[in-house]
Parts: structure tokens; C-alpha cells; sequence
């Protein structure tokens, strides 16, 4: 949410649409949902962000549920209602992450739509909201109490335990398990493909293969995986066939409910989970299936952190290594049995670009999504690792892959999984007269800023002036109560929280600076060189400037 604009945070909206029983009135929706809000405190939770994030959890209570005639009577459609609802964003300090129309004709309630905070819920979750909505229609229909099962558990009971002496042990384990994974990872992973492009520029592409559905479920009773597994290890191929790595890294999604003894908590509860493959010896697909279902099986186990602790031992890797180190590609697998596709053939579109994606600053991000009677996979990708071409050939090449080991006597080593794609790492160097994006930040010169996008960091910094150094340095330690840092340290190495960025950005913002989002503040630059890219928003009125004694105390 930090590393989103406000225009685009709504894309992760949750949209629940449930169809109202005949004989339901409005009055038994408003209370049915109302019920829903009572009985989950994950519904009714802002975040106070003075100090420091702090979830707060509210009183039972009315809360606004809008109404909305599909009769022309003057006021807005239904459309028109949702579409303000899911295209707003939450007010996470002030809101609760819950919305309801409630759509009527002739006064009747036909359909209630909810839209919720992805913060509050997943797919989990949602489906256990649909049953208690489902529960309580029936039981107001026949006029019989609802059996609701009783709610022992809560958010504040998790945080609780996430707190303990118990919680501190496997907690410890999974940041060693990230920090040994993030430490054998190459710091750009497409390197050698790497070619300076607009960085406001990706692609989104999408193969819809009806074939990918029995083959990928074949080749996965076969090796006794999961087919989520097959599509992982056929995506893994693919990206050191053109990438040229001998270790990759790739994030995955994880749910988090067996990890802690509160699994019932209903609200949202999964994370990104780091994989690391080795494909440094050329392996068979056989055995990059082993290993990729191994490695997500001990990635799994160590996936419950923090995730903006994660961020933070990434930025404290890269001040190690003096350059910023990217994750990897992101693959989500989603199983969409409701989904169907009525085609015989495979088919390859061009969407439109993923522009809040590309807010985000990611390489690549491929979602598996396992329809009724078709694998559809999406792929989003940035410019400056992909062509178009390459796009094309690294989704049908991903079809061709898990087609040809269908027959049990294939076993394609990476080297011939470039092959099949059209695609070799000898031709990953750069060809004559294009240029290879520079990966370090980690210098300033006295030379014009370029254009600097939220989601990216310019080659070249501009040298900052004592001002800027100042103000920033100030705001840090403001922010996070520091007494002194060294502007030569990064935010985080300063003693900088990720989860404390954006409060930095709105002090200095208060006193006329911007120029700096909370995904640059995260970057293993110092403090001295970001300051490069703050500029006065405004004229700076009734602040004092400090003293000696204050400068001495900020290292300035």
C-alpha cells in the first residue's frame, strides 16, 4: 500500500457480490451485515500511523451502507455507486476496510455488493464471509436463529502471540532462513538482458491454453507434486534459460494459517515467500521439479515474517554489496475452478499495461490461474528486461515446455529449454549499440537530475546541497526519535523503519520538500546522495534553521 499512489491502491480491492433471497427486506440486510462487522474485529480496524503503526479496533457500531434503485428515478445507478466504492481508496486511518451497496427494485433488496481492504481479507476469508451471509439469510427466512459458529478468535490475539517468548524462536529462524536465501541471490537477476528503457513503460500479456490443463496435472501425478509445482518449475526454466543465472530467486505467495495456533482469524493472512533454485549444473526438468517443490516446501516453513522487515534486509544486503539487490520475478498460482474458458484452441492477447504494477518497480510477475477447463497464464513485465518478442516467446515456450514432458521419456535440461523457447543465454550480452541499464545508485554528480518515476532511481543523482542533507537527516531522526545518524548510512542502516517511511516523507513534506517515496527511501543509497533528489515543494515559512549543537547531534 506505501509504494502505491492513491489512484491506484484501489486495483487491490476485494469484491464480494452476494444475491439476496426472495422475501429478505433492507432491514434484514443492514442488520445481517452489521452482524458481520460485530462479530469480526479485523472488519471494524483502522491504522493510527503517529508513532508508529498501530492497529485500533473499534466499537461495535452502524457504519454507512449505501443504497441504490435500479429504477430511473433520478438518483445514481448501481453502476455509477460501485464503481465509486471499489475505484476510492480506503482511508486506512479512518475507515473501516468495509463497504456495502445494498441494490433494490421496486424497494426490494436484489443483491448486496461488498468491497473490502485487501488488508482485511483474502480469499479465505471470503469465503468464509459469503457462508456467514449464506448462514444468516437462511435463518431470517426461516424465521430460526442463524448457527453461526462461535468467534474465538481475533487479530488482537494474533498480534498478542506474534509478541510472546514463543513467537520470538520461529520468528528468529525464518530471518535467517531469508538473510542466508537474499545472500546467495545475484544482485539484478537480468543483468545481462538489461536495457535502458522508460521505466513507466511494461508489458501485460496473457496465453490462454486448454492443453496446459491435463498436462500440467498429468506430469504432476506422475513426479507426485502439486501442478502448481509443474507450472513453477516450467517458469523457473525458462527464466535461467534467459537470464543466464545459476541461481535464481523467485517470490511466491504463501498462507500463513499453519504457522501460528490461530488459524481461524479471519482476516488477511498470506505473504510473499522467497525460493531459491539452484540451475547451476544444467539440471533435467525432472529434477528442477524436485527441486523447486522442495524449496517452496522449506520456503513455506519460514515464510510468517514481517514482510517489511524483509524490505529492510534486502536495502541492509545491498549497503554490503554497495548496489541494490532485486528479489527476482513474483509467480502467484490461483486455482479459478468457477472459471471457464469453452475454447479449443490456445490463444495469445496483449493487454492493457499494468500501470499500478509498474508503480510498484518489478521486474516480472507471473500468475498461474487454473480455470475449469484451461490454464490461463498472465504475464506482466517490464521493458527493460523484455521486448515484446521475448514476452510472446517466454509464454508460449512455457506451453511448450510442459507439453513436451507430458510424454514421460522427455527430460529437457535448461540449455535445450532455451532451444525449444527461441531463446540462448550466450545471446543474454547486450548487442552492439544498446545499453545495459546501470544497476549501482550509490554515486552523485553534479549533473541535471532526469525524470524520476516513484517506482525508480536515476543512474546519475544530483549532488545534494547541505539543505537537502539536512532536512532529511532531520525528518529520520524526528520521525524515529534518533538522536544523531550519519547521513553516510542508508534510511535503514540509520536505524530508518520501512514501515516509518511514509511519516518521514509527510514531515518533510510539512516543511517543504519532496521528491523521495517510500520504496527510494528503502534503497541501500545514503542518506547524503538520496537528499540529491529532494527539491523545495514550497516556501519554507516559520521554521528556524539549527543550531551548531542540533547539526553536531543530526552527524551533520
Amino acid at each position: 500500500m506505501h509504494q502505491l499512489p492513491p489512484e491506484h491502491q484501489h486495483e487491490s480491492h476485494i469484491l464480494l457480490r452476494f444475491q439476496i433471497p426472495p422475501s429478505l427486506t433492507l432491514a434484514n440486510i443492514r442488520a445481517m451485515l452489521l452482524s458481520l462487522t460485530r462479530r469480526h474485529e479485523a472488519l471494524r480496524t483502522t491504522f493510527d500511523v503517529d508513532g508508529g503503526p498501530r492497529q485500533r479496533v473499534h466499537a461495535p457500531g452502524p457504519w454507512p451502507i449505501v443504497q441504490a434503485s435500479v429504477e430511473r428515478d433520478g438518483t445514481p445507478r448501481p453502476a455509477d455507486v460501485i464503481e465509486e466504492l471499489t475505484s476510492r481508496p480506503f482511508d486506512l486511518a479512518a475507515e473501516w476496510p468495509i463497504r456495502a451497496c445494498v441494490i433494490t427494485r421496486d424497494g426490494a433488496p436484489q443483491q448486496v455488493v461488498i468491497v473490502f481492504s485487501h488488508l482485511a481479507v483474502d480469499m479465505w476469508t471470503l469465503e468464509k464471509v459469503e457462508q456467514e451471509l449464506w448462514a444468516q439469510a437462511q435463518g431470517l427466512i426461516s424465521r430460526r436463529p442463524a448457527s453461526l459458529p462461535p468467534v474465538r478468535q481475533q487479530p488482537t490475539d494474533l498480534a498478542r502471540w506474534e509478541s510472546s517468548a514463543d513467537a520470538a524462536v520461529p520468528a528468529s529462524r525464518a530471518m535467517a532462513y531469508w538473510e542466508e536465501q537474499i545472500s546467495r541471490l545475484p544482485a539484478d537477476p537480468f543483468a545481462a538482458r538489461r536495457r535502458a528503457a522508460p521505466p513507466e513503460e511494461a508489458r501485460h500479456a496473457t496465453l490462454t491454453s486448454p492443453g496446459l490443463l491435463e498436462a500440467g496435472r498429468r506430469i504432476a501425478t506422475r513426479h507426485k507434486v502439486w501442478p502448481s509445482a509443474v507450472h513453477v518449475a516450467a517458469h523457473t526454466a525458462l527464466m535461467a534459460a534467459y537470464t543466464g543465472q545459476a541461481a535464481l530467486g523467485q517470490l511466491a505467495f504463501s498462507g500463513n494459517r499453519a504457522a501460528h495456533p490461530y488459524p481461524d482469524v479471519l482476516t488477511c493472512m498470506f505473504s510473499p515467500m522467497l525460493v531459491g533454485i539452484d540451475c547451476s549444473d544444467d539440471p533435467p526438468f525432472s529434477e528442477l521439479l524436485r527441486r523447486v517443490t522442495s524449496g517452496s516446501e522449506q520456503a513455506a516453513q519460514h515464510a510468517y515474517v514481517p514482510y517489511d522487515e524483509v524490505v529492510e534486509l534486502v536495502s541492509r544486503e545491498g549497503s554490503r554489496r554497495g548496489e541494490p539487490v532485486r528479489l527476482g520475478s513474483e509467480v502467484n498460482f490461483l486455482n479459478q475452478r468457477t472459471l471457464t474458458y469453452r475454447g479449443r484452441r490456445t490463444t495469445f492477447t496483449w493487454n492493457r499495461p499494468p500501470t499500478a504494477w509498474t508503480h510498484h518497480g518489478g521486474d516480472t510477475y507471473l500468475r498461474i490461474d487454473e480455470w475449469r477447463d484451461a490454464v490461463v497464464l498472465a504475464l506482466q513485465v517490464s521493458s527493460s528486461v523484455m521486448d515484446a518478442g521475448a514476452v510472446e516467446a517466454f509464454l508460449r515456450g512455457h506451453e511448450a515446455l510442459v507439453l513436451a514432458h507430458d510424454d514421460p521419456a522427455t527430460d529437457l535440461r535448461i540449455s535445450q529449454v532455451a532451444t525449444l523457447a527461441g531463446f540462448d543465454p550466450a545471446a543474454a550480452v547486450p548487442t552492439t549499440g544498446s545499453t545495459t541499464a546501470p544497476a549501482a545508485v550509490l554515486t552523485a554528480g553534479p549533473t541535471t537530475a532526469p525524470a524520476v518515476t516513484p517506482s525508480t532511481m536515476p543512474a546519475v543523482i544530483p549532488e545534494a546541497d547541505e539543505d537537502a542533507v539536512r532536512a532529511l537527516a532531520r525528518a529520520v531522526c524526528r520521525v524515529h526519535g534518533l538522536a544523531r545518524l550519519d547521513p553516510s548510512d542508508s534510511y535503514v542502516l540509520a536505524g530508518g523503519r520501512v514501515l516509518r517511511a511514509p511519516e518521514v516523507l509527510a514531515d518533510l513534506s510539512d516543511r517543504g520538500w519532496q521528491g523521495l517515496t517510500p520504496r527510494l527511501l528503502a534503497a541501500p543509497t545514503p542518506l547524503k546522495v538520496l537528499a540529491g533528489l529532494l527539491a523545495p515543494a514550497r516556501p519554507v515559512t516559520g521554521t528556524a534553521e539549527p543550531d551548531r549543537t542540533t547539526n553536531q547531534k543530526l552527524g551533520v
